[in-house]
């Protein structure tokens, strides 16, 4: 038995095979039974695609980079439940392409962010956030300030996630650049900032 774990050990290309292997049937675990079980994945109540606005904020969200440092997912642990609030549940990201998740916490977990601060709050925030949290090492960003947020930009996300299955309507999409006409991208990140979590169940049970 010892003679062949070292064999194993000694040998890189035959434990690179052993590793895929075992990785594939550990991935197959996990996604197969979610394939089977994504039709029953139904939205919460309220729970409805990104408007506008919010999705420019939310590519924002991603382009900086802030899921490097906050995630969205309230584990059902209690001392997770009793900060955040309740635990996070798959209705809440049935439109999240891709969802934030994640697993790294320099920052707070912003799954429940959404109505805890105010949008005056926010801007001062990611501007520099040193001036409401002194102790923060988060980085400011001011250049949102003066970005404006493109609007046929947005217009052409919404029209490619509706043939993934978001059902926007034609109005949706046709009013996609009047929603943002003159919103800059500090609009748009605290936009959606506060939407999120805001039709999570509410408490910790």
């Amino acid at each position: 038995m010892s003679h062949s774990h070292e064999k194993v050990e000694t040998n890189v290309g035959l434990m690179a095979v052993l590793i895929a292997v075992a990785v594939s049937f550990g991935g197959l675990a996990e996604i197969v039974p979610l394939m089977y079980q994504a039709e029953a994945v139904e939205p919460l109540p309220g729970v409805e695609p990104y408007p506008a606005l919010e999705l420019a904020g939310r590519d924002v969200y991603v382009r900086e980079g802030c899921y490097n440092c906050h995630s969205q997912m309230v584990r059902t642990l209690r001392f997770e439940t009793e900060r955040y609030g309740h635990y996070s549940l798959a209705g809440e990201s049935v439109y999240d392409r891709p969802f934030q998740w994640g697993s790294k916490r320099t920052g707070p977990d912003l799954a429940r962010v959404g109505g805890r601060y105010s949008d005056d709050w926010h801007r001062v925030h990611l501007i520099n956030p040193r001036d409401v949290v002194p102790e923060s090492n988060m980085p400011g960003f001011p250049w949102l300030e003066k970005n404006k947020v493109d609007g046929a930009v947005v217009e052409r996300r919404m029209r490619a996630l509706r043939t993934i299955g978001d059902p926007y309507t034609d109005a949706d999409i046709d009013g996609a650049r009047e929603a943002v006409a003159g919103r800059t991208e500090l609009d748009a990140l605290v936009a959606y900032l506060q939407g999120v979590g805001r039709h999570a169940p509410r408490g910790g049970e």
